[in-house]
Order: C-alpha cells, then sequence, then structure tokens
C-alpha cells in the first residue's frame, strides 16, 4: 500500500469485511489504529498497524475467489449459529465468505472470496451483473409465460416490478433465465405470480464465472485468464 485509504475501504480490501460491516464494527470498538480505537474516516497508511479484533490486518494477503457448487441445504451465511453454513461445510484453509445468496433450497453456483471490495462490486444491482439459472416446474413451459416472465414481472410481496430479462425454453417443464438483479426468492416469486411452482432451481453462471462440470460439494479457485476477465467486467 503506497498511499493512505479509508480504514472501511482497507478492511474491505484486506477481505475483512464489507464496508457496511466494517462501520459497524468501527462504531463498536472492535478496530485500533496503531492501538487506538479507530473512528469512522479514519485513514491507513503505509506502516501503519491495523487490529480487527485480536486479529493483525494485512493487506498483503493473496485475494482468493472460490466457486462453489453448492447442494440445496447448504445455507449462504457465515454465521457460526447455523450448523449448515457454507463457510464450514467449504472448510476452506482461508477464510472466505459468500458474495450474495443462493438460497438454501436452491443449489449450483456461489461465489466465495476474503476480498470485501470484490464482494460488493459483484453485489451492486446497480452494476446489472448477469446471473444464469436453469429452472425447472410442476407444469408445462409456455412461450406466453416465458414472454410474461422477461417483460418484468410485478411481485405483490416486495412491492416491486423486476427486471426485463432474457427467458429461453430448455425442456417441456424447465426454462433458463437470466438475471441482471438478485431479489430474495424473486425466480421462485416471479414463477409463483403466474401460478408455476418451482422444483428444482440451479445457478450455472455469475458474470463470465461459469458452473461447468464441477461436482457438487466441491469448489475450485478461480486464476488465470476467468480472473482477469472477472475483474475486466467489474471495472466495466
Amino acid at each position: 500500500m503506497s498511499e493512505s485509504v479509508r480504514i472501511n475501504k482497507y478492511l474491505s480490501e484486506a477481505g475483512i469485511c464489507s464496508r457496511r460491516e466494517a462501520d459497524r464494527q468501527i462504531e463498536r470498538g472492535t478496530v485500533t489504529i496503531n492501538g487506538k480505537a479507530a473512528v469512522m474516516g479514519d485513514k491507513v497508511g503505509p506502516g501503519d498497524i491495523v487490529m480487527y479484533g485480536k486479529k493483525k490486518v494485512s493487506m498483503e494477503e493473496e485475494a482468493v475467489i472460490l466457486a462453489v457448487n453448492k447442494p440445496a441445504g447448504i445455507v449462504c451465511t457465515s454465521e457460526k449459529r447455523e450448523k449448515d453454513n457454507i463457510v464450514d461445510y467449504v472448510n476452506y484453509p482461508k477464510r472466505v465468505y459468500p458474495i450474495g445468496r443462493l438460497d438454501k433450497n436452491s443449489h449450483g453456483l456461489i461465489l466465495m472470496t476474503n476480498q470485501g471490495e470484490i464482494a460488493n462490486e459483484i453485489m451492486r444491482s446497480r452494476n446489472f451483473h448477469e446471473k444464469e439459472y436453469i429452472v425447472k416446474v410442476n407444469r408445462d413451459v409456455t412461450e406466453e409465460f416465458l414472454q410474461k416472465m422477461s417483460q418484468g414481472v410485478y411481485l405483490e410481496e416486495l412491492k416491486t416490478v423486476t427486471r426485463s430479462c432474457i427467458t429461453e425454453k430448455v425442456g417441456r417443464r424447465a426454462f433458463r433465465i437470466i438475471l441482471t438483479q438478485g431479489l430474495n426468492r424473486q425466480i421462485r416469486r416471479m414463477c409463483e405470480a403466474f401460478h408455476y411452482r418451482v422444483i428444482d432451481l440451479k445457478r450455472i453462471r455469475i458474470l463470465n464465472i461459469r458452473l461447468g462440470d464441477l461436482k457438487e460439494g466441491t469448489y475450485r479457485k478461480i486464476t488465470g485468464q476467468e480472473w482477469e476477465e472477472l475483474q475486466e467486467q467489474l471495472k466495466g
């Protein structure tokens, strides 16, 4: 690090937590700079010693992003009180946490990282990042249903209309959908609006990262060209 940065950004880029969580921990007095409790707006420069609780924070930590094939039943949280939390399930040797969520009953691709800034960029709704799913439902998929889904759906429970999206029939009772937002249980709610029930929901892509043939319950590290392409998309 060659210049000073705000303490919340420093913690985020060091992979400790998001900026929002950093602000919470600063308010709680969990964070110190050179032995003094940090306050909102403090900056960290070269040579400063930052502590997060009892942990010394270093910007030299290697950036890690994992593609995980989450099974149904695993919860996308780092909360230890949740016995089926994905952090314990993956059991990666470095501290990583999930980027966004994939609901407990769904399966497929979830990304995990130790880089707060990258997590923030991927999750920001205004960035319109694509996420692709294969959905199986309880009755035949019609062109009318797919067209209505793609045009945006009013969700009564959330009092909002979903963004337009891409849909494609891939089986008698299955379709592909590409979203650019991540509302709570969005696909399930959209289907329910047209009296369809989701039987199986699998995420197969986030941005340029594809699930591919990754075995369920395993992970792989994002490296090389895939990592470079991800960084380019996040910059865009």
